[in-house]
């Protein structure tokens, strides 16, 4: 337990220190945000608005009573207000968060259910049709670039097949069309997930069966399975597990354009909108909710690591 607080004190910290880079990268660059947000199409804005927007934003105050009042309003969760709308900043990202979340989940569920169980297979049988196989269509999946993989898969399932939506969202209260239309973008970022699992997977179960204490369990005479699981394939996750935080940390940025070619209303798409209209408290409200979605995001892998490795505890 005081290795899990001590942890999670670091990520708190982390929190901290990505905020304050925030907040000072957006009032220490070059240019005024106030005049930025409201020139359009070169026009100089009329000097009031100006001056009323700076102070709407809290551009007039002394740097450190910004920095002071930007810190106690993110510990009430308090993002501010959208400047398209007036509508609050954190209850339309807290709508669209869950969507991402759940995409990126059913993303991470592909991933695992096809890389793991290939990787273990190409593993246990070097050199097989099966390996060689699976070798070049990874390598065939991870140089497609995800909005290519995206528009090929509207193309067959939804224009020809006519199986599922193009795209859109559908809410849970349709539970079967929800997963129709969560189907193919969950496939487009769980295809190149799934290629990274597979090649983690296959590397570290054919490094960690020839290690000396698989070979004393097996000259003990233990049941292949009861080796494959509690030596070879529990002392393998470790790897895996690291390069699935990774993806998915990355990926989290990287649903951009998935959520464009699906037309899915998610976090990514927001961030969009909100740089198009220069919307200055959605754009830093979603970039801090990202951040502190990628520290949580280690924070578990650390804790998994743990339970997989007492050693890391020590």
């Amino acid at each position: 337990m005081i290795w899990v607080a001590r942890r999670i004190g670091l990520s708190l910290l982390l929190i901290w220190v990505v905020a304050s880079i925030v907040f000072l990268a957006i009032r220490l660059v070059p240019g005024d945000p106030a005049e930025l947000l409201l020139s359009q199409g070169g026009v100089a804005p009329d000097p009031a608005a100006v001056s009323d927007l700076r102070h709407q934003l809290g551009l007039d105050l002394p740097l450190l009573d910004q920095y002071r009042h930007d810190m106690t309003a993110l510990l009430t969760g308090d993002l501010g207000r959208s400047m398209e709308d007036d509508t609050p900043v954190a209850g339309e990202i807290m709508q669209r968060l869950p969507r991402t979340l759940e995409l990126l989940a059913a993303a991470c569920l592909i991933a695992i259910a096809l890389g793991l169980p290939g990787g273990l297979a190409a593993a246990l049988r070097p050199g097989s049709l099966f390996d060689r196989a699976a070798g070049v269509a990874t390598a065939v999946l991870l140089a497609v670039p995800v909005f290519v993989l995206g528009t090929l898969l509207v193309l067959l399932f939804a224009q020809q097949l006519r199986w599922v939506p193009a795209g859109g969202y559908v809410p849970w209260s349709s539970p079967l069309r929800h997963l129709a239309a969560l189907a193919m973008p969950a496939l487009t970022i769980g295809a190149g997930l799934a290629c990274a699992v597979f090649r983690m997977s296959r590397a570290a179960v054919r490094e960690v069966a020839v290690r000396d204490y698989v070979r004393t369990a097996r000259a003990k005479g233990l049941a292949p399975r009861q080796v494959l699981l509690h030596h070879i394939l529990r002392n393998a996750l470790m790897p895996v597990v690291t390069v699935l935080a990774l993806q998915l940390g990355s990926l989290l940025g990287g649903t951009v354009l998935v959520e464009y070619v699906f037309n899915y209303p998610g976090l990514s798409g927001l961030l969009v909108q909100a740089v198009s209209a220069r919307d200055y408290p959605e754009v830093v409200g979603v970039i801090l909710v990202s951040s502190v979605l990628f520290v949580g995001l280690n924070l578990l892998v650390d804790i998994l690591y743990a339970v997989l490795d007492p050693r890391v505890r020590a």
